[in-house]
């Protein structure tokens, strides 16, 4: 009798403490739990310190930019651990700066996709009816189009300029983000508790953007984590054959093109570059995954 007393005590504490624990403190323990998604912080984080930090170490006329002839790629080079490129320019130094464009590019298109696509489709989801047709078959036509031919027409018209790039692969991922929200949002605006909200008066502003989109969006975090990787490409890509960053700013995809000439002969000038996309593209696919599993409620033991 002693022995249960002391065991069902602990089990009620133990009960007690699971309730307690928010949504985000449960998902943050099964994320730790998750050995490739930790593997896959522990990359990114490593590559987000090492390039957002390279304006410390780097100057960018003389270490990115600034050519010279004399070294024209030899690897190893004096003072480039990475070789030198085409132009006789560091190699490692223009990865280090390159990636943190692609990644910056890469984050605040998501950003605005995620802005536009959450409204459009909140608005879709929670009117429905004609508000729902109209924005629907008005994003079908974008879809009918391949996201990537979508932004290669976009930029071409378009100033190739950083802001021009980002609002090009933004309007590119609209229509999948909208589609993902709008279904979060047909699901939960039919849940009890909006109904409840909206019997107290609640303006269909303040129902969608208090009590819905917190709850629809907390499932597509890893999806826009994934997206961010997949945009990365797309920008690499759109670099890659001269619509992207233009030179003479570094960027992975542009090194990719400028070196291909030179592929046969000299390997670290593509072969670096490539890494760095790989490892980055990587990682965000291993947090995004996590990320799925650690807020997905189906997952929980």
């Amino acid at each position: 009798m002693a022995q249960i007393n002391t065991i069902l005590p602990s089990a009620k504490q133990k009960q007690r403490h699971l309730k307690k624990r928010s949504l985000w403190a449960d998902a943050w323990l099964r994320l730790r739990k998750n050995k490739s998604a930790v593997v896959g912080m522990i990359m990114l984080a490593t590559i987000l310190l090492v390039v957002y930090t390279s304006p410390l170490y780097l100057d960018y006329d003389n270490d990115v930019v600034k050519p010279n002839l004399s070294q024209t790629l030899k690897f190893p080079a004096e003072g480039k651990l990475l070789g030198a490129d085409e132009l006789g320019r560091d190699v490692l130094a223009r990865i280090l700066w390159g990636g943190r464009i692609s990644i910056s590019i890469g984050i605040f298109a998501m950003l605005l996709s995620s802005l536009i696509g959450c409204t459009l489709g909140a608005l879709s989801g929670y009117y429905g009816g004609k508000t729902d047709g109209i924005i629907m078959r008005s994003l079908d036509v974008f879809m009918a189009i391949p996201s990537l031919l979508l932004m290669i027409t976009l930029v071409s018209v378009m100033k190739p300029t950083l802001t021009n790039l980002i609002i090009a692969l933004a309007v590119g991922s609209v229509p999948s983000v909208s589609r993902m929200v709008r279904a979060q949002v047909l699901y939960i605006k039919g849940q009890e508790f909006i109904e409840a909200i909206r019997a107290q008066g609640a303006s269909d502003f303040r129902i969608i953007v208090m009590h819905i989109l917190p709850n629809a969006i907390s499932p597509l975090i890893s999806q826009f984590v994934m997206e961010i990787a997949g945009l990365i490409l797309a920008i690499s890509g759109l670099s890659f054959i001269g619509l992207g960053v233009q030179p003479p700013d570094p960027e992975w995809g542009a090194m990719l093109s400028s070196g291909r000439e030179h592929i046969r002969d000299v390997w670290h000038v593509t072969a670096f570059p490539g890494i760095a996309l790989v490892f980055t593209v990587v990682s965000l696919t291993l947090v995004g995954d996590g990320l799925r599993d650690a807020l997905d409620p189906r997952m929980k033991r």
